[in-house]
């Protein structure tokens, strides 16, 4: 548990900074944000605690090992004399992905065939196209970087969203775009356009302590040596919601659309938020501010290149606007558009934050201070 690793915690480009703000806020050591992702070090107990406790990133790597190759014969050799056993169990099946730049060994397709060669013939893993367990080696400038995949299934994947809608944030990228917002977790949420409710149980979540990966299972409870009580030991030490410290009702989702209702409140009663949760069928013109301090609307509308007519969807934006500007004094606003004329149609004192991928589009976040 001593042995310290170089961690990659994967995230979305253009939102790299405010992953490692989230790390630091964490504990994390020395997070240094860098292309698609944050750096930071630590021993196995840290890569499980980035899997199980941070909202904005997608996947946790670990760097296991590196050495120079110049040609295949020497990658074939190298790698069989790896401790592959220390990491890798030889009844789990791995898949195994390569990457070549700027090398002598210019071919992924061959340096893959190598890499998983040594590992049946060392360890004795099956190599299977479709595992959970990925090793990941990445040749560049003829230095091999051996990392394994510590999470499986993608971090956004809670386990507590089965009902999605047309197109669906990402939790990850819904927990960032939130900390972008400022939200601490302190002040009332609403989403005029929820969907499936995923900025709504993110800022529950968030208000109530949970931490995000507490209903999954990741892909290093299957790796050679995991600690499986002391694992349990960190789940269990996850924060208890004492009753008089739950947050009251003060997440509040509407939606033109039953469907959408229904899946979003199923959503939240298998996150375990739904008494803290109000979703309710009304189209955006009838949104009504909620009783008590101000806080948060966050809304991710359709932009036109994916859902709807661009035509028609500046009468959205506009009316959005309007009823922010009439009836939601003292709140701040959130929102994300891939296009700069929908958020200007608002009418919204918005600053624009940096450009992000999402779904082959590049948004942004436009947000205000309290209007």
């Amino acid at each position: 548990m001593s042995t310290e690793f170089d961690i990659f915690l994967a995230g979305q480009p253009g939102l790299e900074p405010l992953l490692a703000q989230e790390a630091r806020d964490h504990g994390f050591a020395d997070p240094q944000p860098t292309a698609g992702g944050v750096t930071t070090r630590g021993p196995w107990s840290e890569v499980w605690r980035a899997n199980l406790t941070l909202r904005g990133a997608g996947r946790v790597l670990v760097r296991i090992g590196s050495f120079r190759a110049f040609h295949l014969a020497q990658l074939d050799k190298r790698a069989r004399k790896f401790d592959w056993a220390a990491f890798l169990r030889p009844d789990i099946p791995v898949r195994v992905e390569a990457t070549c730049r700027n090398s002598k060994i210019y071919h992924d397709r061959a340096a893959r065939q190598r890499v998983e060669r040594a590992i049946t013939e060392t360890l004795g893993a099956p190599i299977q196209p479709e595992a959970a367990i990925r090793v990941l080696v990445r040749i560049e400038d003829d230095l091999v970087t051996l990392s394994l995949d510590t999470s499986g299934e993608p971090l956004h994947r809670r386990g507590h969203k089965e009902a999605v809608g047309k197109a669906p944030m990402r939790e990850t990228l819904a927990a960032l775009f939130l900390r972008e917002c400022g939200y601490d977790g302190q002040e009332p949420v609403l989403d005029p356009m929820c969907g499936s409710g995923t900025f709504l149980l993110e800022a529950a979540e968030i208000a109530a302590g949970l931490h995000p990966g507490r209903s999954r299972e990741f892909a290093f409870e299957h790796f050679a040596g995991f600690d499986t009580a002391a694992w349990g030991a960190m789940t269990q030490s996850a924060p208890e919601i004492a009753p008089e410290t739950a947050p009251q009702i003060r997440f509040y989702g509407s939606d033109r659309d039953d469907g959408a209702i229904r899946g979003a409140s199923a959503n939240a009663k298998r996150a375990g938020v739904a008494d803290w949760c109000q979703f309710s069928r009304a189209p955006v013109g009838e949104v009504q501010r909620p009783d008590g301090p101000p806080g948060l609307v966050i809304v991710n509308p359709p932009y036109g290149a994916r859902i709807g007519n661009r035509k028609l969807l500046f009468s959205l934006y506009g009316s959005f606007g309007q009823i922010m500007r009439e009836r939601f004094a003292g709140w701040r606003v959130g929102l994300i558009t891939s296009d700069g004329g929908l958020a200007k149609a608002c009418d919204l004192p918005f600053t624009s934050g940096p450009p992000v991928s999402f779904g082959g589009l590049k948004v942004k976040l436009y947000k205000t201070g309290a209007l």
